[in-house]
């Protein structure tokens, strides 16, 4: 099996310093790849300086994660792609379990390993822990972490499981399967663009999978930190992700969802975070926008109904009290 390491660049040379090294050193069995979504750092200087052996691929604008990968795996041939963040630590050995799952498996089209905090070993990682799925309105939770809850790593997940996505922090799909889904959906620019794509993978019969024998350690907020902006494209991202994706009752759920960010941006104001509140109202007139504009498609094509294990993730968070995924 033909293995690329691809990892997307935006001004992040002071990461890929930190980090390309040990990628490089302990990945044997692939070919790596950097992706630079047009840097005005050195980036591109460095890497061509100390890493020869790492193929680069220069795109002439930021195009973000979503169109940044859509636009540079284009120039990539190999049988399955390993979608990278330039922030996260890497080890030996954390390849050949996921590799080997791919060879044995020929269903499991995404898989992702274990993200562990690279700053507390023990305690798993917010973009993505042991795997994730969504509730009804498509809030995102994982096996170790429920909103802003991360569990400490005592062994509970260590089985292979098949979730409902994969963290594009560590993102193993098929190429093949990659282009034939269409890739991911530029309009998302960044966050939330891989849920939708394992979504639609989810309606074609693919399995997604967490690999419980690989461990990488993520950095987190390396490449997008806490903004006004981040909170923008999560909530807007949210919206995209039910209008492409639910099976039926599309806007009552969507109605749904926005009287709880109506809730969320309340409490924003409580807490007089201004900026969060107006980063909400921002979002839904994006996705207004997008709606009428019909930049954003709602394709007739299958999709199930079981998508989600939860009704309401909130209410089991914030009213039960659940603050484990094992409680829910």
């Amino acid at each position: 099996m033909r293995v690329a390491i691809v990892i997307l660049n935006w001004n992040g040379e002071a990461l890929l310093r930190r980090f390309l090294p040990a990628v490089v050193n302990n990945s044997p069995d692939a070919t790596i790849h950097v992706i630079d979504n047009n840097s005005s750092d050195d980036s591109i200087r460095y890497i061509a300086e100390n890493f020869s052996e790492v193929n680069q691929i220069l795109l002439n604008k930021n195009y973000g994660y979503a169109g940044g990968y859509n636009e540079g795996l284009k120039e990539i041939d190999a049988d399955l792609v390993c979608l990278l963040n330039n922030d996260v630590k890497v080890q030996s050995g954390w390849l050949p379990p996921v590799i080997d799952h791919f060879i044995k498996n020929e269903n499991t089209v995404i898989a992702q390993p274990h993200l562990m905090d690279l700053n507390n070993p023990n305690k798993f990682e917010y973009a993505g822990a042991a795997g994730g799925y969504i509730d009804r309105l498509g809030y995102p939770y994982c096996r170790g972490r429920i909103f802003n809850e991360l569990e400490e790593d005592d062994g509970q997940f260590d089985t292979d499981e098949k979730i409902f996505w994969a963290s594009g922090a560590c993102f193993f799909i098929r190429l093949q399967e990659f282009r034939s889904l269409g890739g991911f959906d530029a309009n998302f620019f960044a966050h939330q663009e891989e849920i939708d794509l394992c979504w639609r993978a989810f309606n074609e019969g693919f399995e997604t999978m967490s690999i419980s024998t690989s461990k990488v350690y993520h950095l987190g907020g390396g490449t997008l930190r806490p903004s006004y902006r981040k909170s923008f494209l999560n909530f807007r991202n949210s919206l995209f992700l039910l209008y492409k994706n639910l099976p039926e009752k599309v806007f009552f759920r969507i109605f749904e969802r926005m009287i709880w960010d109506g809730v969320a941006a309340f409490y924003f104001l409580l807490k007089l975070e201004f900026r969060s509140a107006i980063a909400v109202l921002h979002a839904h007139f994006s996705f207004y926008f997008h709606l009428f504009t019909k930049k954003i498609i709602r394709k007739k094509s299958v999709k199930k109904n079981n998508y989600f294990k939860l009704k309401s993730l909130p209410i089991r968070h914030y009213i039960n009290n659940n603050s484990k995924f094992l409680q829910l």
